[in-house]
């Protein structure tokens, strides 16, 4: 897959320490093998750095935001005063899937007895293209491989590249929860509340589950298991609104998102 030889300014980057002395850090680039980066003492944490090597050592992983690249000097300037712990996470997090992606398309490739290069020119390159990175190509076909199909991909390397995104990736599924609050007067009450609380776990997606679990009148549990927050958090309010609206005329709804039990 063709890369390219260096950073461009504003991008964050995954080093590793090589040298650290009184005046910066010298940073080998690991996305840019060859690449070497410096931090300049003034940009290695806000405020007075009194002694350097409490902030970073030889060997250590960083994560660095580069913010001036000279090709014809071969120099790249880098800060790591300028990345946040969340962009600390997502950036690692990042290139630990991709370290991991690199290794499956060998396995792919090893799969159907091609070489690397030619599979990266055949599908790889269209892949990441497509769905952002090699691994969410991955992702996307542990979920479904026919979404790669719908999206125009074919060939016989289908096959390879799903059996090992099912063997390899997991897919990540997220719960939230929240408490309904319901209650009846009306002499069929209860049988309103159950027909109400019955409407909660209907849902279109087939990867989405919605429980409801009775704690003690008038207080029960729901729970929404998805792909994603956001997938959650828009059956979740789905779900409440197909309560209240059950419920409407017949007693009292509510609603907490944060549970306090």
């Amino acid at each position: 897959m063709q890369k390219k030889e260096y950073p461009e300014e504003g991008e964050l980057i995954v080093g590793t320490v090589t040298k650290v002395q009184n005046f910066g850090a010298f940073i080998s680039l690991d996305e840019y093998p060859g690449k070497e980066g410096f931090i300049h003492i003034s940009e290695i944490a806000t405020g007075w750095v009194k002694r350097i090597r409490n902030f970073v050592r030889e060997k250590q992983k960083v994560v660095c935001k580069v913010v001036n690249v000279d090709i014809q000097k071969n120099h790249i300037d880098l800060s790591l005063k300028k990345v946040n712990d969340h962009q600390k996470r997502e950036k690692i997090q990042e290139w630990k899937n991709s370290q991991k992606s690199g290794k499956l398309f060998e396995m792919v490739a090893k799969n159907l007895n091609r070489p690397l290069e030619e599979c990266y020119k055949e599908f790889g390159d269209a892949l990441a293209k497509k769905y952002g990175s090699l691994y969410s190509a991955f992702e996307e076909c542990a979920y479904d491989c026919n979404t790669l199909v719908k999206d125009g991909f074919q060939g016989d390397w289908l096959q390879a590249f799903d059996k090992v995104s099912k063997e390899s990736i997991s897919i990540p599924f997220v719960e939230i929860k929240g408490m309904l609050i319901l209650s009846s007067a009306l002499p069929n009450g209860i049988s309103y509340i159950k027909d109400a609380l019955q409407t909660a776990t209907s849902t279109e997606y087939e990867d989405v589950t919605i429980d409801v679990k009775y704690i003690s009148a008038p207080r029960y549990i729901i729970k929404v298991k998805a792909p994603d927050y956001k997938v959650a958090e828009h059956q979740m309010k789905k779900a409440v609104d197909r309560v209240q609206s059950k419920m409407k005329g017949k007693g009292e709804f509510d609603f907490q998102r944060e549970i306090v039990e």
